[in-house]
């Protein structure tokens, strides 16, 4: 055999594994066909963080609103945008530097399994004894007609200048988030939801919060409408691939993928309609699909080896294994009912490490703390509330710390928090409302993982002022019951 293993795919579900394994004295491939580091790394993750920051900040300056700001925050978009491509840009040639440094050998092309141990790139084939595919999601677009005109999460992330009035259809994850942006930016957008609430897996009501707070800004919200048909002023060339010269200085043959050559479609006032089935129409000047993400495996030859998928992924078993025994899929594209988040596919890649060496029983995984990041975020890790506030086993405790601690969290009034506990006190889960609702929720996590209970936690000393210790002292109102 040429390797040991091979991984379809290079993000952290690929090489954070690999590098225990070649340390170990496996010979590892890493394939991948685009920008080695994957999504996360050069086109998703990083991007909205670098992005998401100064609007961030700015809602935080708005807090003061009254009482000591003075002048207005406003966010340079397209400077912001040069200084997050100069950023991203460097990233794949960093991680191909880590690879080289971990001795992880690469080839770069559309990896193809030709059968169980064998993998083709281009014109090469490379033998091994263990596959890992992880080719994670890609974003979910409607075949509906005018999806030419469909954005996704990508495009968006490197746009040359805001939308003035986007129509996003999802409110899921990318959608609610992105609305978040547009709405601090002073702009306004239309959000179309197929189901009857947003961020379905979130607690409901802080949601709501959000959705307020947004419609306030500027952002409309459509529940129970489906999608029909996107129809456009901007003259279409080869709709698939190329865009007409509507931006002066444009060439009409530039690939509409190429960031340099995006549509600026906001030079159109109303340039784009959506109708929806009920006959509801709107008009905006950026159109983007935000319905979710499917396993991004077409092409990669799993009907060379008898493997079927689902949009949810690839089904595998306890230890990551398909139904060929020699192949595995890790991270987003492995159908295992867990979040799937770069955090998962993290862990993913460090257990598959040690499954591939036979140190490992089946996979554990402790609990999963998930963060939207709209503005303000949302948070939820263990037991949800809504399960709480319907199971005997458990009691669910409101914990306001905003309120009682404004002047410790920068004007953060509304700040909030559910705790679910057991009968006997111990903490199972929470649900955070929060500006800083991430780091909230690492804190539960490792509460929740490790077990540690109300007393030990009323026993601890923590850095003041801080959103941890305020709201981890509010906490004695369910230890004390006062």
């Amino acid at each position: 055999m040429d390797y040991d293993v091979i991984y379809i795919g290079s993000g952290n579900s690929a090489w954070q594994g690999g590098r225990f394994l070649r340390k170990a004295g496996l010979k590892i491939l890493i394939v991948e066909e685009s920008l080695y580091g994957g999504v996360c790394a050069n086109r998703g993750c990083n991007s909205k963080a670098l992005l998401d920051a100064p609007y961030e900040i700015k809602a935080l300056a708005d807090n003061f609103e009254g009482v000591g700001k003075k002048g207005d925050f406003e966010v340079d978009w397209p400077a912001l945008m040069k200084y997050k491509q100069k950023r991203i840009a460097g990233m794949s040639i960093f991680l191909d530097g880590k690879f080289d440094e971990y001795d992880l050998d690469v080839a770069h092309g559309k990896g193809v399994i030709v059968d169980e141990h064998t993998v083709k790139v281009g014109e090469k084939t490379f033998t091994t004894d263990k596959i890992v595919i992880c080719t994670g999601l890609k974003p979910v677009i409607p075949d509906i007609k005018g999806k030419e005109y469909l954005h996704d999460s990508t495009d968006f992330l490197d746009i040359a200048e805001l939308p003035k009035h986007a129509i996003i259809i999802g409110a899921g994850f990318v959608g609610m988030e992105f609305a978040s942006i547009l709405a601090e930016a002073g702009l306004t957008a239309d959000v179309i939801i197929r189901g009857n609430m947003a961020l379905k897996y979130f607690h409901q009501p802080y949601v709501q919060n959000v959705i307020e707070i947004l419609t306030e800004k500027g952002i409309n919200f459509h529940f129970n409408q489906t999608v029909a048909e996107i129809t456009s002023d901007v003259e279409i060339e080869n709709p698939e691939e190329k865009v007409l010269n509507v931006v002066q200085g444009m060439n009409a043959d530039e690939d509409l993928r190429d960031p340099e050559a995006k549509v600026d479609n906001r030079a159109y006032e109303n340039a784009f309609t959506v109708r929806c089935e009920s006959g509801l129409e709107l008009t905006g000047d950026y159109v983007i699909a935000a319905m979710g993400r499917t396993a991004n495996v077409d092409g990669i030859g799993l009907e060379n080896v008898g493997l079927t998928y689902t949009q949810a992924g690839i089904k595998v078993n306890g230890h990551l294994q398909t139904d060929v025994p020699n192949i595995y899929a890790s991270g987003d594209v492995a159908d295992t009912g867990i979040a799937k988040l770069v955090t998962v596919a993290i862990h993913h890649s460090k257990y598959l490490a040690k499954e591939i060496l036979g140190e490992a029983d089946e996979i554990k995984y402790p609990v999963v703390p998930a963060v939207a990041y709209t503005i303000p975020r949302i948070a939820t890790v263990g037991v949800p509330a809504y399960v709480g506030e319907k199971n005997d086993e458990y009691d669910v405790h409101t914990i306001r710390y905003g309120r009682s601690y404004s002047l410790e969290l920068k004007n953060d009034l509304t700040a909030e928090a559910k705790v679910i506990v057991d009968k006997s006190l111990q903490i199972v889960g929470a649900e955070i409302y929060a500006a800083d609702a991430e780091n909230v929720a690492n804190m539960f996590a490792f509460i929740i993982n490790q077990k540690i209970t109300l007393e030990e936690l009323d026993e601890m000393i923590y850095a003041f002022p801080s959103s941890s210790s305020v709201c981890l002292y509010k906490l004695h109102k369910i230890h004390y019951k006062f």
